[in-house]
């Protein structure tokens, strides 16, 4: 491996454990980062380390302010609309083209979510962000799969954060049982209408949640 690609593969490491830390709460909204602190936990160079800083940045995870430091953004109710606003528009999208680009690897592995969630085990955000990645690699778009990955990660923090306080989380992940089998059956305009209407679900239920906190 060469110097760069090994620099290259560090820094993917340590922009998914830092992901990780701010998506679980971990790093709280707010939280000051330390990016020394993060070096010796992560046990990743300063440069792999600064280098994911930089891409939470971009990606609205991470605020930087000129000598005062790096911190974890906040999230508020407004940012929950913009977020849906756009993925109203996209994961039908995304959806539609899965039901007509799916191949057999696609719709085996969209075919064991499907079981998992007839089965009722697993934790329900971890099935629902496995689930909803899946539809974004079975589109075989590139360009939408990385878009929808960063606003699904916006998403995914607003939920761990109304997780303990929704009653309406676990119908939210059943709805997936029809748009993943509209997916398998090649059904792009009804898994495009399931998919927008979960997302609308989605926004809803947060919404509610987070005006009560």
């Amino acid at each position: 491996m060469s110097k760069i690609s090994h620099v290259s593969s560090l820094s993917d490491k340590a922009y998914h454990a830092i992901r990780g830390l701010i998506v679980s709460l971990e790093l709280a909204p707010g939280a000051v980062i330390d990016d020394r602190e993060l070096i010796e936990r992560l046990e990743i160079g300063r440069t792999p380390v600064r280098d994911a800083l930089r891409r939470l940045a971009q990606e609205r995870l991470v605020e930087v302010y000129p000598r005062r430091g790096m911190f974890v953004t906040g999230v508020d109710v407004r940012e929950l609309a913009r977020l849906s606003e756009v993925r109203v528009v996209l994961e039908p999208e995304a959806a539609r083209l899965a039901a007509e680009r799916a191949n057999e690897a696609d719709r085996a592995e969209l075919g064991a979510l499907l079981a998992e969630l007839d089965g009722g085990d697993g934790e329900l955000m971890d099935l629902d962000e496995r689930i909803h990645r899946a539809v974004y690699r079975a589109a075989h778009n590139d360009l939408l799969e990385s878009t929808l990955e960063q606003y699904y990660v916006l998403a995914l923090r607003i939920w761990s954060i109304a997780l303990d306080r929704s009653q309406d989380l676990e119908e939210a992940v059943d709805a997936h049982r029809a748009l993943l089998e509209a997916i398998n059956e090649g059904d792009g305009e009804r898994a495009a209408s399931t998919m927008r209407a979960h997302v609308q679900n989605f926004e809803q239920a947060m919404h509610r949640v987070l005006l009560t906190v």
